[in-house]
């Protein structure tokens, strides 16, 4: 079997990716500096922790499972303790793109990241249904990005990536750069932002004297079907006063200049206030 480090093993990330590593083909060392987190580890799968240096001895790959903030410090205090050609693993192009990854040139860094469960999926069991997160029954498609290392490399790091975030809808594979358009830049700073005030725009109609199940029920079912016609999911249209709506809106919620938060200098701003 092949051995795999997996740092942070403790964290809440860290329980998802040993739960789906456990019964599959690779070996995993587990670390965890915490006792409530070795405790959780134990709890949720039986495994006990080792030291550093055991967990490093020997493994072909090393994932981080650690905060954005803590890559620099972790990935520092381990990279001259691996041997050439070990894999390191990122769950976040934030940290990487960043130039957190400390230089060594004969080891590849590989950044990975789930999509999480789409809305409009085939789902039909409930633990699926409410696998919102992914992971766990939902099928859900990842980004892969080969930072460093040789091309070869690759197929190991979407093996592991594959397994770490099963069940699989889909994987891509992008740059580290696109990655980071895509997160913070996609899905944060403008899909998280945009639901954030569409809550606050519902609570607004509640303040305003709608009762607060009828706002939820019917913003909520607005945003499946008018997300359905937006992304193609259907082949529909909007009628003219929703068109009218949008064209006096847009402008009223929205600034000319908006699409410069994809542009580089942004994207780096957002990611050094991340990390």
């Amino acid at each position: 079997m092949m051995k795999i480090a997996l740092i942070g093993a403790g964290g809440k990330m860290g329980v998802r990716l040993a739960r789906n590593l456990k019964g599959s083909r690779f070996d995993v060392a587990h670390v965890e500096v915490s006792e409530a987190g070795q405790q959780r580890l134990k709890e949720a799968i039986g495994a006990d922790c080792v030291a550093l240096d055991e967990a490093l001895e020997d493994a072909r790959a090393v994932i981080l499972a650690v905060p954005d903030t803590a890559i620099r410090k972790v990935s520092a205090g381990l990279v001259d303790k691996v041997a050439p050609g070990t894999m390191i693993v990122a769950l976040d192009a934030a940290a990487p793109f960043a130039g957190h990854f400390p230089v060594r040139e004969d080891v590849t860094y590989f950044v990975t990241h789930p999509c999480h469960p789409p809305i409009f999926n085939d789902e039909t069991e409930l633990p699926a249904k409410r696998d919102y997160f992914g992971g766990v029954a939902a099928r859900q498609a990842i980004v892969s990005a080969l930072m460093q290392g040789p091309e070869e490399d690759y197929a190991l790091g979407e093996e592991i990536a594959k397994t770490i975030f099963q069940p699989i809808l889909r994987s891509h594979r992008v740059t580290v750069e696109q990655m980071a358009l895509l997160e913070p830049g996609l899905s944060e700073t403008v899909c998280a932002t945009l639901l954030v005030v569409m809550k606050e725009a519902m609570d607004e109609v509640v303040r305003r004297g709608v009762d607060p199940v009828a706002a939820r029920d019917f913003l909520l079912g607005h945003l499946n079907i008018l997300g359905a016609v937006v992304m193609g999911e259907v082949n529909g249209v909007f009628s003219d006063a929703c068109n009218k709506a949008i064209a006096n809106g847009k402008p009223r919620l929205m600034r000319d200049d908006w699409l410069g938060v994809f542009e580089p200098e942004e994207i780096t701003e957002s990611i050094q206030r991340i990390t």
